[in-house]
């Protein structure tokens, strides 16, 4: 949901470690030298002047916050003229409030001359909520005697060893008595022992529900009041080696070598390997990002994305009982993954020769903080790449290689590690692995609720649902692009298909926002084409890339549901619009207590064209979550994934090129 322990101290900013073989290479934010590109993250200084320039011009002092500071990127129009020589003027955005009054402002800081450009009022607007709350609130709650007084009722007196873990709320649920505050409800958890795993034990009926204005406790919902409280279970929820009852199993040594360095290079942001080209940028909200996707055929460097990224996490608990009736995250928009992301470690969480970039983001005082390690860039083994045997000329085979960019993010329980994966032959996969803790809740003897397993003695983890909306915009081999839904059809029996063989594909061009509303159909193996009709192959055809889709699941909500109007992007698989700079966000720029989806319904109730246009899709996939006690009480990983491949954009098979390995 919304943030981790792990992270209540930013790291220093570390030494600059050069390449050094295996062990692996850190490139430090501001490494690169000269001026920064146009799509480049911003810097720790630059960080420092926005906050300086609204201070000083906008009178932001102590008793302000800033929820996001990013930069604003620049549109397609401007990254052009960058191209053909034009300088483009680099400009932040903040989102800051004013604590004594709540309200909330955008504002645009000209980093050419650090000067504010633009002040805007968010009238009833609430900003996304922030570490430094989370933090705070927590150390409120667990020094707050009234938080004391319920938790010694039933027996927990170390308020040491109690975590509290703040919840944003839906406009449509804060009690009427509470509207217009910034508002959240928390949890309450304890360890059994200090190094004890928190959340293996809930504290069941208690929430706190807090105003994050003025950090204060506003009242404690507690089921020993109503007498529907239940005693707690004993349960095993640890999983540190020292704390599980079982010895470890023996393991042997997996090295992964490349003696002569790594096939990819990185130029400042610009990645290059085996024909693609990138830039890697990262901001708050989205985490990483990719840029300007390109992959080099012959002479020409041909454009596939102008941008990748994840624009929303939606994570709503299918349990109406009152401990889960509000659990609904908005893990991007209410949190931000960049804000969560945490630093890898080689080893662990990446093999082989790693070249790692740190990330750099801020609090909300505008002070920059330094991710060390946000994202690992390395190669993989992914064993045949294309093969065959001939009786004549013998055996060809080569081996697949992939490049992986990933970063890890931590969600206070769970944690989510996100790849994407770029092949020889032209393909991109995206991956998403869930694992973490999951929540759980306990129940008197006999009486479970029937929305969640059973994960331990009298404890069962909520059925819930993770809903990732990819942002997409493709630009294939240039921005006039048209979708099409692609399906497969069995023709009937007749004369011409006698046995009943014969399968076609059939291709239906979307021409308009509402055709681009689009639902997988298993039946049909629906997928969807991106092709440009002014490009042609060698074959004469249109060129293409194809959305395969995999891990996408119905909403299974009520439309009148508080969680679907405030996320109605989830009501379908697919969403295409037209390219627009200021649509970034489907659910809307601030769904922290929103009561309704300012997003994508909003902007394709326009309907406008999307046939022979700059499009953008929308791909909502995830994970269908139906606990069971294999995944207490940590979760092996869960895997979720889409594929953009290559669907006529080359005459044949772009990896005749990969060269045989040598034999071992």
């Amino acid at each position: 949901m919304n943030t981790s322990e792990q992270q209540a101290a930013p790291g220093a900013d570390p030494a600059r470690i050069a390449g050094v073989g295996s062990v692996g290479r850190h490139i430090a934010p501001d490494d690169a030298a000269g001026a920064p590109h146009p799509l480049d993250p911003l810097t720790a200084e630059e960080f420092r002047r926005v906050a300086a320039a609204l201070g000083r011009d906008r009178g932001l002092d102590a008793s302000w916050r800033f929820a996001s500071i990013e930069l604003a990127e620049p549109d397609k129009a401007a990254l052009r003229a960058h191209l053909a020589g034009s300088l483009v003027r680099r400009e932040a955005v903040a989102i800051c409030w004013n604590r004594a009054t709540g309200q909330a402002y955008r504002a645009v800081v000209s980093l050419a001359d650090d000067t504010v450009v633009a002040w805007q009022e968010l009238t009833g607007q609430q900003p996304n909520m922030t570490l430094d709350e989370w933090h705070e609130c927590d150390e409120m709650l667990r020094n707050h005697p009234q938080l004391a007084a319920a938790l010694a009722r039933r027996g927990i007196t170390d308020m040491r060893r109690v975590l509290t873990d703040v919840w944003a709320y839906g406009a449509a649920l804060v009690p009427e008595r509470y509207r217009g505050l910034r508002i959240g409800w928390s949890d309450v958890w304890y360890r059994a022992s200090e190094d004890g795993n928190p959340y293996a034990h809930s504290v069941t009926g208690l929430h706190p529900v807090v105003d994050l204005g003025r950090m204060a406790l506003l009242e404690i919902e507690d089921s020993l009041d109503d007498g529907t409280a239940a005693d707690r279970p004993e349960v095993m929820g640890e999983y540190l080696p020292q704390l599980i009852p079982a010895p470890l199993r023996e393991v042997k040594p997996l090295h992964i070598s490349q003696p002569e360095g790594a096939s990819f290079s990185l130029d400042g942001r610009l990645l290059s390997w085996q024909n693609w080209q990138m830039r890697l940028g990262f901001n708050y909200r989205e985490g990483l990002l990719l840029h300007t996707v390109g992959f080099r055929d012959g002479q020409r460097l041909r454009p596939i994305a102008h941008r990748l990224s994840f624009a929303e996490m939606i994570v709503p608990y299918r349990d109406p009982t009152p401990d889960h009736y509000r659990r609904t995250a908005f893990d991007i928009g209410e949190w931000g993954l960049g804000f969560m992301t945490t630093s890898l470690e080689r080893g662990c969480d990446c093999l082989g020769e790693i070249t790692y970039l740190d990330a750099v983001l801020h609090d909300t005082a505008g002070e920059p903080r330094t991710i060390p390690n946000a994202i690992c860039i390395h190669e993989e083994d992914h064993g045949v790449l294309w093969k065959h045997v001939d009786a004549a000329s013998g055996t060809e085979v080569r081996r697949s290689r992939r490049l992986v960019v990933s970063f890890h993010v931590t969600v206070a329980n769970y944690e989510y590690l996100v790849y994407w994966r770029f092949y020889q032959d032209g393909s991109i996969e995206c991956e998403v692995q869930a694992t973490g803790i999951m929540v759980t809740s306990y129940f008197p003897e006999g009486s479970q609720p029937p929305y969640g397993a059973l994960v331990d003695q009298r404890t069962y983890a909520p059925f819930h649902q993770h809903f990732i909306v990819a942002r997409l915009d493709l630009d294939i081999d240039g921005q006039v692009n048209t979708v099409y839904a692609t399906q497969s059809q069995a023709l009937p029996v007749d004369s011409a298909n006698p046995y009943g063989l014969g399968l076609v594909v059939q291709d239906t061009p979307l021409r308009t926002e509402s055709e681009g509303k689009q639902d997988y159909d298993w039946q049909v193996q629906r997928a969807w084409k991106v092709v440009n009709e002014t490009a042609r192959n060698g074959l004469g055809n249109p060129v293409g890339y194809k959305l395969v889709p995999t891990g996408c699941f119905p909403a299974m909500l009520d439309p009148s549901s508080p969680a679907f109007r405030r996320a109605e992007v989830v009501g379908h698989t697919l969403w295409v619009t037209p390219y627009r700079a200021d649509e970034r966000w489907p659910c809307g720029d601030f769904p922290n207590l929103s009561e309704h989806d300012s997003g994508l319904p909003r902007w394709t109730a326009q309907n406008r064209s999307i046939e022979n246009a700059d499009v953008v899709l929308w791909y909502v996939f995830g994970i269908h979550h139906i606990t069971r006690p294999e995944d207490w009480p940590v979760m092996p990983v869960d895997s979720t994934s889409f594929w953009l491949k290559p669907v006529g954009f080359f005459d044949r098979n772009p990896a005749l090129d990969v060269p045989p390995s040598p034999p071992h």
